[in-house]
């Protein structure tokens, strides 16, 4: 598995993508690296036609414009393949707003990974992960699949990550948002930045 600080393996999956809620899509082969210079947040989820996953995803297209202001790329991904997340999007309201690329990973490899894979259903566990633009792993979370997660929190957590990239010596105090004050590690509160 793949460690907090380490640069993750280039590795291609198809994906499907519509530019538009009301595009038809087009399926294509990308890699990782194809996102180098960019901020890349990875949203695992077990499968499409269930429950939980499109309140998620739906949160994630309703907040993407957010992530694309900070340089980074939102891509969904789970065990279906690209034409399955193309159904899906062709026939749920909530999945037509995703305007991001849903990544396809039937044999379970970026799931394997990522140490997502669920061996016994062959499906994923629901987690997130935020890479750097030198493709290195900064933040990483895995959950039981019961459990949807807040997309603002993953937003505040790309927030906090690229805070302290542009800004060598300070780190970020619990709860941080934009604007708030920071530390420098041996001194005290240094205010807002």
């Amino acid at each position: 598995m793949i460690k907090i600080g380490e640069k993750i393996q280039d590795m291609a999956f198809e994906v499907f993508q519509a530019s538009t809620p009301k595009d038809e899509g087009k399926i294509s082969k990308v890699k990782l690296s194809d996102y180098k210079n960019k901020w890349v947040v990875l949203l695992f989820y077990p499968a499409d036609f269930t429950f939980v996953c499109p309140t998620e995803l739906e949160d994630a297209a309703n907040h993407y414009k957010e992530f694309e202001k900070l340089g980074a790329e939102i891509i969904s991904v789970s065990t279906d393949t690209a034409f399955v997340h193309k159904a899906w999007h062709d026939t749920s309201e909530a999945i037509k707003k995703i305007t991001y690329p849903m990544a396809a990973d039937p044999t379970g490899k970026l799931c394997k990974y990522f140490d997502t894979y669920i061996e016994e259903e062959g499906l994923s566990f629901r987690a997130s992960f935020i890479i750097d633009p030198d493709g290195v792993l900064k933040s990483a979370e895995i959950h039981d699949n019961s459990i949807g997660r807040n997309i603002k929190e993953i937003l505040r957590k790309l927030q906090a990550s690229k805070f302290v990239r542009e800004h060598k010596g300070l780190v970020c105090p619990a709860s941080w948002e934009p604007g708030k004050d920071t530390l420098k590690p041996g001194v005290k509160l240094i205010g807002k930045i």
